[in-house]
């Protein structure tokens, strides 16, 4: 099942490019409707009448120096419930993602997960009807190149 180009492994490198995202791994997570971002400092504010929302994150495991500032349009807030039971409620944005090679839209909630291996979880949603999951394989998409991030 492994090596092609809709198969994920259990983790997997992507890239977010409208949040100036170079690369962050990402656990795939069949268990998770939605996908999650990790996010501190999450201030919501409004541009021209429209509500978005701007938050930073450690990209990098264990690196809190290296940080990358983002701004979305707000799509939703709603409660989630993590995998502990615990209910919280998110910012919801609608943003790209890159996976190996392609490109997709993908929803996505805020939170903090600064205390996670993964800064990023890649729910159900992004990969229904679009991958199959091995869960005994890691990065079959490969390793992002490192793209320019963008100024902060």
């Amino acid at each position: 099942m492994s090596g092609s180009e809709n198969t994920l492994g259990w983790r997997e490198w992507l890239s977010f490019p409208e949040l100036g995202i170079a690369k962050v791994k990402a656990k795939v997570d069949t268990g998770a409707r939605t996908s999650c971002l990790h996010a501190y400092v999450v201030e919501p504010f409004e541009r021209q009448g429209v509500a978005w929302v701007r938050f930073g994150i450690h990209p990098e495991q264990d690196d809190t120096e290296t940080e990358v500032i983002c701004e979305a349009i707000v799509k939703d807030r709603r409660s989630v419930r993590d995998s502990g039971g615990h209910e919280e409620i998110r910012y919801v944005i609608d943003t790209e993602v890159l996976i190996g090679g392609q490109s997709q839209r993908v929803e996505v909630t805020l939170t903090d997960r600064d205390t996670m291996k993964f800064r990023c979880l890649l729910g159900r949603s992004a990969i229904r009807g679009k991958y199959l999951v091995d869960p005994a394989q890691s990065y079959l998409q490969g390793r992002r190149k490192r793209v320019r991030q963008r100024p902060q």
